[in-house]
């Protein structure tokens, strides 16, 4: 692979940490956001997935590309295919991140992506992982600073994924052709409930935190209330229906299948994202 490596989503979470690894591994990346902000070791180049003239100038040179839907996104179908379609007719690869459990349902949005994808005849690795352990500095942090995590989770369990193993999965994808052509259910090592989550972040912060199951309607209010837009507020709960079905607790070794390492226990993220969760 001589090409150019195209990190959509460079300044996101796991975006951020894509470039870096890519870079450190001496690839050549160009790291695509709106305002094409600088990042260390690549290239920044301006990209909207809304504007089709920034394509050009973001996949010239490239011969592989990470795409990744914002936060935020209510139409990934629509969002993200035209910049697919535009990466295939250039013959370049295409590893997608989408989310665990949405291959059951071809009706589900980020399953239609993958399909459409597939369909392309591009190169592609796609990659699902489960929920991030990151949410409980992100989303879930003013639940975690008032001492009780609210979802709509019942007492379901998951195999929480740290996001730098998301990264490293990504990376792995993009500088191997291996594992073309396939999909990777990405998680963590075990299947916690989010009361046993509460109890590990609990200990290692050094403050009480509690979880409270809600129904969906409560978790859409409460996320109103806090100024989360109403439409995203009910996508949000829809996720978590696969959460309650188990369908997000079984761990797998497809972290371990892409890139030859054990994923992170949730107390080590927590252990090294302490001074976020105590921000």
């Amino acid at each position: 692979m001589a090409g150019k490596i195209l990190v959509v989503g460079a300044n996101g979470s796991v975006g951020s940490k894509v470039v870096r690894a890519l870079a450190a591994k001496g690839e050549r990346v160009k790291a695509a956001s709106r305002k094409g902000l600088p990042a260390a070791g690549a290239e920044a180049v301006a990209f909207d997935y809304r504007e089709c003239s920034t394509y050009g100038r973001a996949l010239d040179g490239a011969d592989r590309i990470f795409v990744i839907a914002p936060a935020g996104c209510l139409d990934p179908v629509q969002l993200l295919t035209p910049i697919i379609q535009a990466a295939a007719a250039r013959g370049i690869k295409i590893v997608l991140m989408t989310l665990l459990g949405l291959e059951a349902d071809d009706d589900f949005p980020y399953r239609q992506v993958e399909l459409f994808v597939e369909k392309t005849g591009a190169k592609f690795v796609l990659i699902r992982p489960n929920c991030f352990a990151d949410n409980f500095h992100t989303y879930w942090l003013e639940g975690v600073r008032r001492g009780a995590i609210t979802v709509p989770a019942a007492d379901a369990k998951v195999s929480f994924i740290d996001a730098r193993d998301v990264a490293e999965s990504v990376t792995a994808a993009l500088t191997s052709d291996v594992f073309n052509g396939q999909a990777f259910n990405t998680t963590g090592p075990e299947a916690l409930s989010y009361a046993e989550a509460a109890a590990i972040l609990s200990r290692v912060t050094g403050k009480p935190i509690t979880y409270k199951s809600v129904d969906d309607e409560t978790f859409i209010a409460m996320l109103s209330e806090g100024g989360v837009p109403k439409a995203y507020a009910r996508y949000l709960a829809t996720l978590f229906r696969p959460v309650r079905e188990g369908r997000m607790a079984a761990p797998t070794d497809d972290v371990q299948r892409l890139t030859g390492k054990p994923p992170r226990p949730f107390e080590t993220y927590a252990r090294d994202n302490v001074a976020a969760l105590m921000a």
